[in-house]
């Protein structure tokens, strides 16, 4: 049998060979001519020649086999509509959604921005834009008007697609003032608006570039829309990453390299095949609901439940009747939802049935092992951790499977995925680390398929950025720090521009947090580093109690403090304790799970928060705020 390490060092030493077979998974039009081009680094370019189609591949290559069988599943606990499309009917929809964007002149090459929210008209939106070779531009649903602006500037959209409004915990967010005052803030000008509307908010086709999209699907009823055939390289996608400052950094995805990394992803990391059910309750405004939530699964053959709302309503029980309802197998999520649905009450979960349920992935932060106890014990299922990035597009360190059965590590999210040439480097020298070593998480070249192509519109920006970091060496730096055992196992550590440097000292505000995390009473937690006068910076902490109530107590607040602060002192000693711990009932994050800790910082100094939250953030920033002006 074929042992992991066998396997990776092929991926890794015979690239053109490993991935050649690979490619066999999707369909291609036009064979590729070679696998891999590598003359140009750090620009790599992947079955060289070949044509393809995203869109086909997540769509009509299924229609002959699996035409009647559920591709899309709409849950909103926000309105309370639940819908499901076979792949015949979905085949549909889209191509009456790629009928009204050719009407409007969108073509091949074009840029169409995303604005909608969880909704199914969003995913036939992305896959039309793959159909018709035009490249889509999703931006998250509650970006405000500034931030949706500069990306309106940069990618310079043909289209706009969007809705009256988007809903969030029982709150309706109008769309349409937000998109107004994008296009007057924006130096480019749009020509056309296209507009879903859910009549959640009031009508707004005043302006004379808002089209209706419901009379012009009726129009296209029954269009017929041929896949235009693009060459594996050209570009699929623009994902604008989040937490960029200033001008906005595009992450541009080709066609072929992604659509075989995400067909090889879902069996060699997901143990997904053809037919099964994937809940991936992300948003398509981040990569993991474009790798797993739309395309990965479909191009799979899989059912994928695309779900609005959020994991405590109406209550914490309701990811769990939805595994039970819809007969899930698999369902990925971040690390932070699963802390939120610690604290419901155990009965929900115990009450449904989730003997369907095979697997639980978490990624998009990193995994704490109390968390990962508490899960485990509570699903009796695997739980499975996972490490990538918006610029990876999927999984570069993870637990591999159908090639040997390697035992997941608490604290670790596992090993290097195949292809992905990865090692840990010493910050100052560049130099490899040795086993158990702190270093920076690094790829060498060539990065493997699905992996970001350049900055849009900047190749020196993408090699600035990501391939002059480390010292003395060409690699691609994660910006992560991390550590490997003997056993090849990767640990992640936190960013390593979240390390704050206090009296000299560097201090990692992930292991502050850990520290944190293990007391009893915490729930969540943010460290953030803060300019000090004094020492340069400093650790504040805010905290999420599970009962947070008893913060009403008199000298309970202080007591808790001190307990916190003695916590840190025993596990990481006194240099690491936070100089203040603010106590909230919420931290801002991405739906992803990623805490927002730069726009923590940027309010803990005063600063305005920048190119970070959301409108569905603002909450939780007004908390971090008040906890600041009132001490605690």
């Amino acid at each position: 049998m074929t042992t992991y390490r066998e396997e990776f060092r092929r991926s890794i030493e015979a690239p053109e060979a490993f991935w050649g077979e690979q490619a066999r998974r999707i369909h291609w039009e036009t064979p590729f001519e070679k696998v891999l081009d590598d003359s140009r680094p750090p620009f790599a370019r992947w079955f060289v020649g070949g044509r393809t189609n995203l869109c086909y591949n997540a769509v009509d290559r299924h229609l002959a086999s699996r035409a009647q069988q559920d591709a899309l599943i709409y849950v909103s606990t926000e309105t309370g509509i639940e819908r499901r499309y076979t792949y015949a009917e979905l085949h549909a929809e889209v191509n009456r959604m790629a009928a009204v964007m050719r009407s409007l002149h969108v073509k091949k090459g074009d840029r169409v921005l995303i604005y909608l929210p969880m909704i199914a008209e969003a995913l036939f939106a992305m896959l039309a834009c793959a159909r018709l070779g035009a490249i889509h531009s999703v931006v998250f649903g509650g970006f405000a008007a500034p931030n949706l602006a500069a990306r309106i500037d940069d990618a310079k959209p043909a289209l706009i697609i969007t809705a009256d409004a988007g809903a969030r915990a029982g709150k309706v967010i109008d769309y349409t003032p937000l998109v107004d005052e994008a296009l007057s803030r924006a130096e480019y000008k749009v020509p056309q608006v296209l507009l879903i509307d859910r009549q959640l908010a009031p009508e707004r086709l005043q302006a004379p570039y808002l089209i209706a999209y419901e009379p012009l699907r009726e129009q296209f009823f029954d269009a017929c829309v041929q896949c235009e055939w693009l060459e594996s390289n050209e570009p699929s996608y623009v994902l604008y990453t989040s937490g960029t400052t200033g001008r906005p950094k595009g992450v541009q995805r080709d066609v072929g390299g992604y659509a075989v990394a995400l067909a090889a992803s879902m069996e060699h990391i997901f143990q997904g095949a053809a037919g099964d059910v994937m809940f991936t309750p992300s948003d398509i405004g981040w990569v993991v609901g474009h790798s797993y939530i739309i395309y990965a699964p479909l191009i799979a053959g899989l059912t994928t439940v695309m779900y609005e709302g959020t994991p405590v309503r109406p209550d914490g029980g309701v990811w769990w009747r939805l595994v039970e309802q819809y007969r899930i197998n698999l369902m990925f999520t971040a690390p932070t939802a699963i802390r939120v649905l610690k604290k419901q009450d155990p009965q929900l979960m115990q009450q449904a049935d989730l003997s369907s349920l095979r697997t639980l992935f978490l990624a998009g932060e990193p995994l704490d092992e109390p968390t990962a106890q508490w899960i485990q014990g509570a699903l009796r299922k695997p739980v499975v951790d996972n490490y990538w990035q918006t610029e990876t597009g999927w999984p570069m360190i993870a637990i591999p499977h159908g090639i040997e059965d390697l035992p997941p590590k608490l604290g670790s999210p596992g090993v290097p995925s195949m292809g992905f040439n990865l090692s840990l480097r010493d910050e100052q020298t560049g130099d490899i680390c040795a086993p158990g070593e702190k270093g920076v998480i690094a790829l060498g070249y060539p990065l493997p398929p699905g992996c970001m192509q350049t900055v849009w519109g900047d190749d020196r920006r993408f090699v600035d950025t990501y391939w002059k970091s480390v010292p003395n060496q060409q690699v691609y730096s994660t910006f992560d720090w991390g550590v490997q055992d003997d056993d090849g196992y990767v640990s992640i550590l936190g960013r390593t521009d979240d390390v704050i440097n206090v009296a000299g000292h560097r201090l990692g505000t992930r292991e502050i947090e850990e520290a944190l995390s293990s007391h009893p009473a915490v729930a969540e937690v943010a460290v953030v580093g803060v300019a000090d006068a004094v020492k340069g910076q400093a650790a504040f902490a805010f905290v999420v109690l599970r009962d947070a109530d008893r913060l009403n107590a008199p000298g309970v607040r202080e007591g808790l403090e001190a307990e916190l602060a003695h916590t840190v002192d025993t596990q990481l000693g006194a240099i690491a304790r936070p100089a203040r711990v603010h106590f909230v009932s919420m931290l801002p994050k991405t739906r992803s799970g990623k805490l927002l800790r730069r726009a923590i910082a940027a309010l803990a100094e005063g600063r305005e928060p920048g190119d970070l939250p959301t409108i569905e953030d603002i909450g939780a920033l007004q908390q971090v705020k008040a906890a600041l002006g009132a001490g605690g």
